[in-house]
């Protein structure tokens, strides 16, 4: 008499995937199933009985390197707004501000200790260095009293702010060199220094409407045909 063979025991194992139809799975999501069968594995060695359950996955996510920027010079790069960028040209375009204006800006602007919207220039300093290049060409130089004058209309109209000592708050929100933790701890205690008024600085910027004025400095033109001032 012979015996039947001893039954086969069942060894549990990952189930099956239910194979697509074309370009779509009939039966389900792929990674639910996935994760059922990891569930499973992951309770089976921890526990033979089956009885605890897979509670979470984690993943870990590699460092996405990034390139460096390749700037000119050593100080680095500041962010500024696109918007700002634009109406800088068209107000000097319009005659909206003048050239000693724009310059001083523009120097102050790029001279930010990092991280702080603070340059730490006196009037003095700033003169010097616009008149670096105009210096060593012989050329016509901007005067301490236009700088002076300069960052008087800076001022009204929220592009900068004086701190004291020598130094010059930037409008961040037009020009900031460092990221945007620093920029926001910045715009943070503006705030508490102007009662968070949306209408004072660093949120209402001027100047309101364009009107022609007067360069201090000229853009080359011929003096000998320099007319009267235009206006309107």
């Amino acid at each position: 008499m012979t015996t039947d063979p001893p039954a086969r025991r069942r060894t549990r194992g990952p189930r099956p995937v239910p194979e697509a139809a074309g370009n779509e799975a009939e039966f389900g999501d792929i990674l639910a199933v996935l994760g059922q069968q990891l569930g499973e594995k992951v309770a089976q060695a921890a526990d033979p009985s089956g009885r605890r359950r897979l509670k979470g996955v984690h993943f870990e996510y590699a460092a996405d390197p990034r390139a460096v920027h390749d700037m000119a010079g050593g100080a680095g790069y500041s962010l500024a707004s696109n918007w700002f960028t634009q109406l800088l040209a068209q107000l000097a375009v319009a005659n909206s501000i003048t050239k000693s204006q724009l310059c001083v800006f523009l120097f102050v602007a790029g001279g930010q200790v990092p991280g702080t919207g603070i340059a730490q220039y006196t009037q003095q300093e700033i003169t010097d260095g616009l008149n670096k290049v105009a210096a060593q060409k012989g050329g016509k130089m901007i005067t301490r009293s236009t700088v002076n004058r300069a960052v008087q209309a800076l001022c009204g109209y929220n592009w900068v702010e004086k701190a004291g000592n020598g130094r010059i708050q930037i409008n961040v929100r037009l020009w900031f060199h460092g990221n945007s933790t620093a920029q926001h701890e910045v715009l943070a205690e503006i705030a508490e220094r102007h009662d968070r008024s949306p209408e004072a600085f660093p949120y209402a910027v001027g100047p309101e409407g364009a009107h022609q004025e007067e360069l201090d400095l000229d853009f080359g033109a011929d003096t000998r045909v320099r007319g009267r001032k235009r206006t309107g």
